[in-house]
């Protein structure tokens, strides 16, 4: 009955390649949509992720990452009082413009980190040693730096590399390391210093502290920290999940979940902007094209096999056995379309990888719900085509 089936669905070469390219644009559309979307939103959430710390301490007012309100020198010295807490430093995050030899301006994401500890330093030094940064006028900068601060990047000798210098607000910043970071959301390199370089840095203002990055004492989970910090000092802290999982709470046995720094920007972004609506209108575009082409299509097909099909009907066979046919011919374009679609994104991807354009992140869930979208546009013109063969009389096959 199967091999019947497929003969039926690859004899007619038209039509079976219709259903292919239209189940086909409507993987891609949704699979590499997805993927850009979910890829922006972990890009503004870069900063979590750069400067690691489990617990972000920020005006009571902060929503995301991105827009912190300044604070008090002071509100340090009150994280640090709270006794749930192992060791807090103060954080400076802004965007800045640097000056480069050649005169030109260009946007960063400026860092600036306690000297002492460098709490809050980049993970992965991919020159330099970052115990040069607390040498006088000294920075740190990733690797998308290069790429934007060099004055020919093309050009290896004009390459911004370790001992350049440029300027930030007309003081001399000289490079001392280069470290690999993810891309912001603003689009512009990062850039750590020290926390009292930072202020030089930076236009004077009366507030200038961006946030408290603290750890939690020992014993404390990142969540009882967190609502003892909030409690002690009005201030509001977050948790950084990206820095490490959740432990359980030693005295009730449970994982509490506090308030997701990550999450929190991440929702900011989707209630705020039009970022989803963008992409959600792409992958509904997706969905309603496999819809219309692969009904449509599917139908046709089995109306040109419909005497066939009726033959096969007044020879005895039931209307489930050949509506399984149709399900399993529906099925097998969907896998195929689905397989080539999700290749053609995975290339995609690589591309992005290598460009570095557009963000693009495919977490799991994304190929496993569009293989069901598409299995849902297929069943519909499975559905279709089962509703005209059941009306189909088997008498109407020996008709002259």
């Amino acid at each position: 009955m199967f091999s019947l089936a497929l003969k039926m669905l690859f004899g007619d070469t038209a039509k079976y390649l219709m259903l292919v390219a239209g189940l086909f644009f409507a993987t891609f559309l949704i699979v590499q949509q997805a993927s850009v979307f979910c890829g922006l939103m972990r890009w503004t959430t870069a900063t979590l992720k750069n400067v690691a710390a489990p617990i972000y301490v920020v005006e009571e007012q902060v929503e995301q990452v991105n827009e912190t309100n300044p604070m008090r020198d002071t509100d340090v010295a009150r994280v640090r009082s709270v006794s749930a807490v192992r060791w807090a430093m103060p954080l400076y995050s802004g965007i800045q413009r640097v000056r480069l030899a050649d005169g030109s301006f260009k946007t960063v994401q400026l860092v600036g980190i306690d000297a002492a500890s460098l709490a809050g330093a980049p993970q992965r030094m991919v020159e330099g040693n970052l115990k040069d940064l607390r040498l006088p006028n000294t920075v740190v900068i990733d690797e998308l730096a290069i790429e934007r601060l060099s004055v020919d990047f093309k050009d290896p000798a004009k390459r911004i590399k370790i001992g350049d210098s440029f300027e930030i607000n007309d003081i001399e910043a000289r490079v001392v390391g280069i470290c690999q970071a993810m891309r912001s959301f603003t689009g512009g390199p990062y850039i750590w210093t020290t926390y009292e370089r930072a202020l030089q840095y930076t236009p004077p203002q009366r507030k200038m502290l961006s946030a408290v990055i603290a750890a939690p004492g020992k014993g404390m989970t990142m969540d009882q920290a967190a609502a003892a910090i909030e409690k002690e000092t009005g201030l509001r802290a977050y948790v950084n999940r990206d820095f490490g999982k959740n432990e359980r709470d030693v005295t009730t046995g449970k994982t509490t979940r506090y308030g997701d720094f990550n999450t929190a920007t991440v929702w900011w972004y989707v209630k705020n902007t039009g970022i989803p609506i963008s992409f959600g209108t792409t992958v509904v575009i997706g969905f309603i094209v496999g819809v219309a082409i692969a009904c449509q299509t599917f139908y046709a097909f089995v109306l040109d096999n419909l005497k066939h099909l009726g033959a096969l009907k007044a020879m005895g066979m039931s209307n489930f056995r050949l509506s399984l046919m149709l399900i399993f011919q529906a099925f097998t374009v969907g896998i195929i379309g689905f397989g080539l679609g999700l290749l053609a994104s995975a290339a995609f991807a690589m591309g992005a990888l290598k460009n570095g354009q557009p963000p693009l992140y495919m977490p799991w869930q994304i190929p496993v719900a569009a293989f069901a979208v598409i299995q849902v546009i297929c069943m519909l013109a499975a559905l279709m085509g089962i509703i005209r063969l059941s009306l189909y009389e088997p008498a109407m096959v020996f008709r002259a």
